[in-house]
Order: C-alpha cells, then sequence, then structure tokens
C-alpha cells in the first residue's frame, strides 16, 4: 500500500476522522453526570451510550449495541434510511440519546427496537413493542415514551405498559410525528412531535404527501430491485401539507389553528415549563415569518412576533423560545447582523452574528462569530453584556444544564475536538477521545484577500519551498449557502491536504452566501447564484495569485460536490479562461429539479421568475463546454437527483461537447463508506485530473 493509499483508506475508515469523539451530550440538571455517545475506537462506527460520573471523573458505558443485538447485525427501517440522509449520519449503533427531564432514563431506538436505559442504576430494558421503531423520546417526568411505528405515533409506559397509538394517519400517504423531507433536508427540523412538560400531552406535526409529485430512484446496477418512489417537492410544485393536533394520553385531541395555506412551513416548535408551546411558521416565498403562542387546551394560536425581509427570513437553530422567566427569545437581522433579542431588547451589538442559541435558561447560551468569520465562539448573554465562554481561537460549541457546560473546541493547534466539561467557570472533566491521529498536517495558510475580504484557505505540499516553482493549482470550494469550508480547526483541511500533496495548491474559498458574514453578505446571492459565487472564486483566485506566485494560473482546476459541484461545472462552462478543467460531484444543474424551500428562497418561485432559472441553470450552457469535465453522481441520491447530471450529459452530448460521466451505483448524496471504494473514488478523480491538466504523476 503506497503512502497516499494508506491515507485515503485511513480517513474512510475512520470517517474523517471523527470516530471515536464524543457527540450528543446530555446533562442532568442536578449536575451529577454527562451522557454521551461515542464510539468505542476511531475505526468502529457502532456508537455507544455513555456515561460520566461528575463525581468521581469516570466513564462507563450504558449501554453497547454489540451486546444488546448479541452481537447480530442492524436491520434499519425506510425512516431510520432517511432520517440518517437527512442528517449525512454514517454512524452505527446507538445513535439517540433522547432522554427525560433529569437525563435519567434514556430512550434510543436499535434495529428497529425500542430500549430504555437507567443512567442511575444502569439498567437496560428492551420494551416490547410495535416496531419498527422510530425517533423514540421519553417524556420530561421520565414515566412513559413516544415513538413513531408505522406512520402513526405511539406511547408505552417505561416499565413496557399500554403501547398504544395516540395519533394515527386518516389514511395512505400521511404520517404522524415524522417530519416531512423539506423539514429535515432545509429547515433543521428533524422532529415531528415534541411531549408537554408533564408529559400527560404532545404536539404532533400530522404530514399529508398525497398531492406531492413522486419520482423514481431506480437501481440500474440491479434492474431486478423495484424503483425508490419519493415524495419529491421540487421548485414550483406542492409541498408536504402539515398541520399540528395536541393529543393527550387521556385520548383527548385539539387541532391547532394557524393558517397553513399562507404560512405552510412549519419551521420550529417549542414547549417548556415557562410559556405555553411556541411555533414559527413561514410563508412559501419565505419573507414572512410568524411566531405564535398556542393554547394546548383550545388549540388557538395568538401572534407574538412577525419578522418580514424582501428576500427571505432566516431560520436559525434553537429559537423562538421561552426563558425560565417567560421571556421570548429571537433572532433577528438588525442593522445588518443577526442578533440576539431577549423581549425585543438586542442582548448582543453591532458586528457580532449570532449563529445558532444552544440553551436557553435565565440567560441564554449561543454561539457567534465576530470580525473573524473563520472562528466560532460561545457565548452566554441575557440581563448583562455578552460574556464570551470558550477563551482559545478555533470553532466550539456547547451543551448546557444548570450549571454544567459541555464545551467542544477544535482548533488548528491540534487535531480532533477536546472535549470539556465546565461547572460555573471551571473545568471538572474531560471526556476521552479515541479518535486515530491523522498522519498529516495541513501546511495551511489562512488568508484574507480581495475587495469583498474574502476568506481563503491555501494548501501547499507538505514540505514545499519555493524553490520548487509554482504549482498547477485546484480549488475545492463548496461555495455557496448554508455550509463555511474555511474554518479554525485543522480536520477541516485534512482531505484538502492529501490533495496538495499530489503536487497541487489548493485553494478554498468562502464567497458571498456563505455563513458567518451578515445579513447583505448572505443576500447578495438572491436570485444570482451563478454570477455572484463563480466570480467570487475567480477573483479572490487571482486576489490569492496577487500575493502568492506559488500558484499557476495557467493550469487551474476545480472540484466540488453538491453546491460546490455545480459551481464546478459552472466554472468550466462560463469562464474557461479562468478554469481549465473541472470535476462536479452530484451537481445541480437544472433548479427546477430541486426543492422547493431552498430553491424558492434565493431564486423565487419558477412560475414567476423562469429567466432566473434559465440563468442560473446549466442545460442552455452546454454547447459553450471547451474543458474537460467530469461528472459524478450517485445513482441511488434522493437529494440532488442522477436526472441533473443525465439531463447536462444529454445536453452536452447533443451539443457535441466531450465529456466524461462517471455513475455510482448505490451510492446516495454522501459518498462511498468502504475503504478500497473510497480510495479509488479519489484516485480516479486524482488520476482524470492529472490527465485533464496535461501534468505528471504516479496513479
Amino acid at each position: 500500500m503506497t503512502e497516499e493509499t494508506s491515507f485515503l483508506r485511513l480517513q474512510a475508515r475512520t470517517q474523517r476522522f471523527t470516530l471515536g469523539t464524543a457527540r450528543e451530550f446530555r446533562i442532568s440538571p442536578d449536575g451529577d453526570r454527562v451522557l454521551f455517545l461515542r464510539s468505542a475506537t476511531g475505526t468502529d462506527r457502532r456508537h455507544i451510550l455513555w456515561r460520566l460520573d461528575l463525581t468521581t471523573g469516570t466513564e462507563s458505558r450504558l449501554a453497547d449495541p454489540a451486546e444488546l443485538l448479541a452481537g447480530g447485525a442492524e436491520e434499519l427501517s425506510a425512516d431510520e434510511r432517511a432520517r440518517r440522509e437527512r442528517a449525512r449520519e454514517q454512524g452505527a449503533g446507538v445513535l439517540g440519546n433522547a432522554t427525560d427531564g433529569a437525563a435519567r432514563i434514556v430512550a434510543f431506538a436499535l434495529s428497529g427496537r425500542l430500549f430504555v436505559a437507567d443512567a442511575v442504576s444502569g439498567e437496560v430494558r428492551e420494551l416490547d413493542t410495535a416496531s419498527p421503531v422510530f425517533d423514540p423520546r421519553p417524556d420530561p417526568t421520565g414515566t412513559h415514551v413516544a415513538y413513531v411505528a408505522g406512520d402513526a405515533l405511539r406511547v408505552v409506559a417505561v416499565d413496557g405498559s399500554g403501547d398504544r397509538a395516540v395519533a394515527e394517519p386518516d389514511g395512505p400517504d400521511r404520517a404522524c410525528g415524522i417530519a416531512e423531507f423539506i423539514a429535515a433536508e432545509e429547515m433543521g427540523r428533524s422532529r415531528g412531535y415534541w411531549w408537554s412538560p408533564d408529559g400527560t400531552r404532545l404536539l404532533v406535526a400530522h404530514t399529508d404527501r398525497r398531492a406531492v409529485r413522486r419520482w423514481h430512484i431506480a437501481d440500474p446496477a440491479n434492474p431486478e430491485t423495484a424503483p425508490n418512489v419519493v415524495a419529491y417537492p421540487a421548485a414550483g410544485t406542492d409541498n408536504v401539507a402539515v398541520r399540528l393536533a395536541v393529543v393527550g394520553l387521556d385520548g383527548s385531541r385539539v387541532e391547532v389553528d394557524w393558517d397553513g395555506v399562507e404560512l405552510p412551513y412549519l419551521t420550529t416548535v417549542h414547549w417548556s415549563a415557562s410559556g405555553p408551546p411556541l411555533i414559527a411558521v413561514q410563508s412559501r416565498d419565505q419573507r414572512r415569518v410568524l411566531v405564535l403562542a398556542v393554547d394546548p387546551d383550545t388549540g388557538g394560536t395568538e401572534q407574538l412576533h412577525e419578522d418580514t425581509d424582501e428576500h427571505w427570513v432566516d431560520i436559525v437553530s434553537g429559537v423562538p423560545a421561552w426563558t425560565t422567566d417567560g421571556r421570548l427569545v429571537r433572532v433577528a437581522v438588525r442593522d445588518g447582523d443577526y442578533r440576539l433579542l431577549v423581549d425585543d431588547k438586542e442582548v448582543t451589538g453591532p458586528g457580532l452574528q449570532v449563529r445558532a442559541v444552544l440553551d436557553v435558561a435565565a440567560d441564554v447560551l449561543f454561539t457567534a462569530s465576530a470580525e473573524d468569520p473563520t472562528q466560532v465562539h460561545v457565548y452566554r448573554g441575557g440581563d448583562a453584556a455578552p460574556v464570551r465562554v470558550s477563551t482559545v481561537d478555533g470553532v466550539h460549541s456547547a451543551a448546557r444544564s444548570g450549571a454544567v457546560t459541555v464545551l467542544t473546541s477544535w482548533s488548528l493547534d491540534h487535531a480532533g475536538p477536546r472535549i470539556r466539561v465546565l461547572r460555573d467557570a471551571g473545568q471538572v472533566a474531560e471526556v476521552a477521545s479515541f479518535a486515530v491521529e491523522p498522519p498529516l498536517v495541513p501546511n495551511l495558510s489562512l488568508l484574507t484577500v480581495g475587495e469583498h475580504q474574502w476568506r481563503a484557505a491555501l494548501l501547499l505540499p507538505t514540505g514545499y519551498r519555493p524553490a520548487d516553482g509554482p504549482l498547477p493549482v485546484l480549488l475545492d470550494p463548496y461555495g455557496g449557502p448554508h455550509a463555511q469550508r474555511v474554518l479554525a480547526g485543522r480536520n477541516a483541511f485534512l482531505g484538502a491536504q492529501w490533495l496538495a500533496d499530489q503536487g497541487f495548491a489548493v485553494l478554498i474559498v468562502d464567497g458571498r452566501g456563505t455563513p458567518g458574514r451578515g445579513a447583505a453578505w448572505d443576500r447578495a446571492i438572491a436570485f444570482d447564484f451563478a454570477g455572484v459565487t463563480l466570480a467570487d472564486q475567480a477573483d479572490a483566485l487571482r486576489a490569492v495569485a496577487q500575493q502568492r506566485p506559488e500558484l499557476d494560473l495557467s493550469t487551474v482546476a476545480i472540484r466540488g460536490w453538491s453546491y460546490g459541484g455545480y459551481l464546478a461545472a459552472l466554472a468550466v462552462l462560463r469562464r474557461p479562461d479562468v478554469f481549465h478543467a473541472a470535476i462536479a460531484g452530484a451537481p445541480v444543474t437544472d433548479w427546477r429539479l430541486y426543492d422547493t424551500h431552498y430553491t424558492e428562497r434565493y431564486l423565487g418561485h419558477p412560475d414567476e421568475r423562469p429567466e432566473v432559472y434559465d440563468r442560473n441553470s446549466l442545460i442552455e450552457d452546454a454547447p459553450n463546454l471547451s474543458r474537460p469535465l467530469l461528472l459524478i453522481h450517485g445513482l441511488a441520491d434522493d437529494n440532488v437527483v442522477v436526472a441533473h447530471s443525465l439531463r447536462l450529459s444529454t445536453a452536452l452530448l447533443a451539443a457535441g461537447r466531450p465529456h466524461t460521466l462517471l455513475p455510482l451505483p448505490g451510492v446516495t448524496h454522501m459518498t462511498p463508506l468502504d475503504d478500497e471504494v473510497s480510495e479509488n473514488f479519489m484516485l480516479v478523480q486524482l488520476h482524470w485530473l492529472r490527465n485533464a491538466l496535461g501534468i505528471g504523476g504516479n496513479r
């Protein structure tokens, strides 16, 4: 095995060096324990439920899937497979960590079966329920567990008695308690039901997908297999209809009253002991969001706040919510910044971009970026000025309950995260990591360049010296909304460093539309994906080259996946003067084929703005291709379906433009997991790049 292939296999085997790191923290309010998920080694996909005793500082296994399944393989339901795809979850084992209010009773599904663990006694029991079980969650009092099976929401007592349905669908193509595709893929809402604080009622989403168009995801490598039929709401077509009801364990049911025609998107639900249930609902054009308080006895709603924007109103994780003393917490755009507000009082000031709300108690725990968008810090704020909880440079997140905070920190100074447990301001424990140490250290420069002060990461080969001469350039962007590549964390650049070590100067640029820079930066891409995001990559490349003579602008390639794949294909179609070859993985090529919520937010409705869709799609550009283009697409992708690459390939063939199409049977929007396939997947791309650019190198 060569040096480069050993890294590629190790990267796949470790899921990019993330296996063996702890996540999904739940903290007991009394400060006695922390529950979390972590695999036993840095190469084991199976996650185990762990307990950290803060009194003794010891970690112990609470639920091990190898023991619970007696060594058997997991069997996943269609709902669970879809949930993992939406969450881009490639792990196995215990992947849910839902607890009661005391963080004592834990419920999780394993191979479609329901298990309940007691974090104090250590007892783990399987409950005899309907199956396959999906998304189990204990009520806050720890007496019952709700779960979904057969599209119905069911409840069972923690002792296994009284299993029954509390909300059932009215007919085919309807479901209770499950987040619809758009909510899970685009809104960040993965749940379809919420317990009342006293555990006697649930707020349940009822979804109806009958009006949604059906798409067929075939498996051409196995023609005997029936196509997977999915309800896919493409831009301009019907969405899943969503309504809410309050259902009681006593059999009561109350419909929630809101205008689902004018405000069809249910973006957020919050139910705590500090006030009535809160819901946020959004208009189809996403320019209007209402925060409504729900009366659980009558189903009536009261408008608490309305947000409007000429382009779109952002959905921010963790809000709206109540503080423990009953004040409304929101995030809104004020003077171009994403500000945290408590009862309309601005908690954060100019220059601080709030990214997410992590916990709401008497004060608010949140993440935000200041002047440097490559860093994300944890803050605590409320009545007083915000205080930064994370104290070193990097990318941080946290979980909190009571006086205990678990702080997760990624940094350029070390591989993997460091996870510290804080009580008030002092460290009381550190969560161990079993992650594999990467064999590469990025040869990295973080740059700020150009008229828009683009943040860029430049990676050069390990040991590179200026005397070695200029290098061919490989741009490796995502470049679109929702995802940021240039961050102050070492692990973010390991794959890019491997590419650099193959003889490239690898450049990653976060252009306008990527997170962390404020509302005007985000909205610069409105109605103009193609113009703005491509111009930013080309202009930033030139700006970096003016500072760094290592870049040979006569030999420039670009590769990317998803939006990055769109950007790569766009680059060689419209700017062949700058980009000389492109690898486009899972690219959107016709925005009419992508989903409603994402696409209409940025480009409007296709019936109202057909010219915008034409201008931002790639099909009509096919006759312009004059540079090598490799299209790669998973045939099982239900997010960016393979029709995107096939339609562009068909148009290129009709125009007589040579290109290469690499289909990946059985692969979804996530890249392959298998060690050997993942290795060869990258080596094939490298070989193709070298041939396309006319440069040397051995496979």
